[in-house]
């Protein structure tokens, strides 16, 4: 039985290191070139692609249980290059993000749609998303809040 480990550890170690991605990871990869911001690979921001929100919170006020809402956070390439979003995460699996996945040329807009799903939720709501693009910093957080109300029973 003591000979069998070894090698059980060593399958097991060469499958969590180097077992095959999922498709959807696979689709989610991007071109390296357009990702590298040269302005801003030595930290030096002039020149590269600033992300400038038009407001970075939305209160949802009060929401009754069950209830999805969603809103748009409209932001613009303040930045002399493209920007390209790479990643935007919800805190939680309640709050989802949908963002452009083309780049955004300076001086373009576009929008951060985020959809909060209340269901089993109640009380004081406040959710974050992460936004990883090449600016710098790489990553953003927006928030949304609001108040779950549950229904009456019948």
């Amino acid at each position: 039985m003591k000979k069998y480990i070894p090698v059980l550890a060593a399958v097991l170690s060469l499958y969590a290191c180097g077992g095959e991605q999922p498709a959807q990871q696979e689709d989610a990869k991007l071109d390296t070139d357009v990702v590298t911001a040269p302005a801003t690979a030595s930290g030096d921001v002039e020149g590269g692609p600033v992300m400038t929100f038009e407001k970075d919170v939305h209160d949802f006020g009060t929401i009754i249980q069950g209830e999805k809402v969603s809103y748009s956070f409209k932001f613009t390439n303040t930045g002399g290059s493209d920007l390209l979003i790479t990643d935007a995460k919800g805190s939680c699996g309640c709050t989802v993000p949908e963002w452009p996945k083309t780049p955004i040329k300076p001086g373009e807009t576009g929008n951060i749609d985020v959809v909060f799903d209340s269901t089993g939720k109640n009380g004081q709501q406040n959710k974050k998303v992460t936004i990883t693009a090449n600016t710098v910093p790489g990553a953003m957080v927006l928030a949304i809040n609001g108040t779950i109300e549950v229904p009456e029973a019948k």
